[in-house]
């Protein structure tokens, strides 16, 4: 591991809002207990969702293409975004809807954030090859860490018991888990052959599902560098973008031939080969797909900057909005809101819609 860089790429953070303390001390991490309209500490997800109707805010920060989102964990009432400007933002999803912070210190654009299961932490991925540890509140680089390689995608281990190992899925084919306390890899995943695109943990964290160029996917004990389960087949094209269902028993995969597979992971890891949703076109972009929290409605962004809308029973299309200029990368439904989700494209914009 290396830790040197130039001072002109010296970590630093903006806080935009002048207030980032409540009466009681609580800073702008502690969800909101009084919004009258969502219970944000909720563990029952919202039934009975339906399609946004209109653009409710857009956020404008962004001098390039975002090329990922993700929500504060559990309450999910601020918005991480990562972008080709080198940067990653921090957003208030209620309220004023303001930029509370901007975190600089990559010499290229950001490809992959993720926070741990606190949200204290989170860690970002870019163009340079370095992966840098934030303290979300304070602004603080706290560790960078480099092999040389790309990290394509990133994942913070979801239990809070190991809330200090990450996850990097690598250009040169392998996945590396690294230690946040030593800053050193303490495994590697070396079983596939091109780069790995996405990890997702299964199986209540037990277990996790990568996929890569290679077109094929594969299932891993947690902490074991041996594949239990490998799945390619001719058929296959790469997928590039996963997401996990509300239940933890789905997985959604964006493939390259434009469509979204489902497969299942309840039990036996297999494709389900009803839950196929087309329409969209993705090939050569990694759209991240998503549910809605009662699992009736999923989503995806495509190349052309739409959102589409599918029925998960019948896997027809509800409807499709022009959302962005360019391509939609990322469309991720808020878990306490019946309608509620917020998209990201290489415009640079994000939209909330409501």
């Amino acid at each position: 591991m290396s830790t040197t860089e130039s001072k002109a790429d010296a970590e630093k953070a903006q806080i935009h809002i002048k207030d980032p303390y409540d009466y009681q001390g609580r800073s702008f991490l502690h969800g909101p207990r009084d919004l009258d309209e969502v219970n944000l500490y909720s563990d029952t997800p919202p039934t009975g969702c339906r399609i946004p109707r209109r653009l409710g805010h857009t956020f404008k920060s962004h001098s390039k293409g975002v090329t990922a989102t993700c929500f504060f964990p559990k309450t999910a009432h601020l918005i991480l975004s990562s972008s080709l400007d080198g940067t990653v933002k921090l957003w208030e999803m209620y309220r004023a809807r303001r930029l509370i912070m901007t975190y600089s210190g990559h010499k290229h654009g950001v490809r992959a954030i993720s926070f741990n299961c606190s949200g204290e932490k989170f860690v970002s991925g870019s163009y340079d090859k370095f992966i840098k540890l934030w303290d979300t509140e304070y602004g603080q680089c706290l560790q960078r860490f480099t092999n040389n390689q790309m990290a394509y995608c990133l994942k913070f281990h979801p239990d809070p018991e190991n809330e200090h190992l990450f996850l990097a899925g690598m250009a040169n084919n392998r996945i590396i888990c690294w230690d946040c306390r030593s800053g050193e890899i303490v495994q590697e995943y070396d079983r596939h052959l091109g780069a790995v695109n996405s990890v997702t943990f299964v199986d209540e964290n037990r277990k996790f599902v990568s996929t890569s160029d290679d077109r094929s996917i594969r299932v891993w004990e947690w902490d074991i560098p041996v594949d239990v389960k490998y799945i390619a087949d001719p058929s296959l094209y790469s997928m590039p973008a996963v997401s996990s269902s509300p239940n933890n028993k789905v997985l959604l995969c964006q493939s390259m031939e434009n469509k979204i597979q489902a497969f299942s992971c309840h039990n036996n890891f297999r494709l389900d080969s009803k839950k196929v949703f087309r329409g969209h076109m993705v090939a050569g972009y990694a759209c991240v797909p998503g549910f809605s929290p009662d699992m009736s409605v999923v989503i995806s962004g495509d190349a052309d900057g739409r959102i589409f809308y599918w029925s998960w029973s019948t896997t027809k299309i509800i409807t499709v909005v022009k959302a962005h200029e360019n391509a939609c990368i990322s469309v991720a439904w808020h878990p306490h809101e019946r309608s509620k989700l917020v998209s990201a494209g290489w415009d640079g914009l994000i939209k909330i819609w409501e």
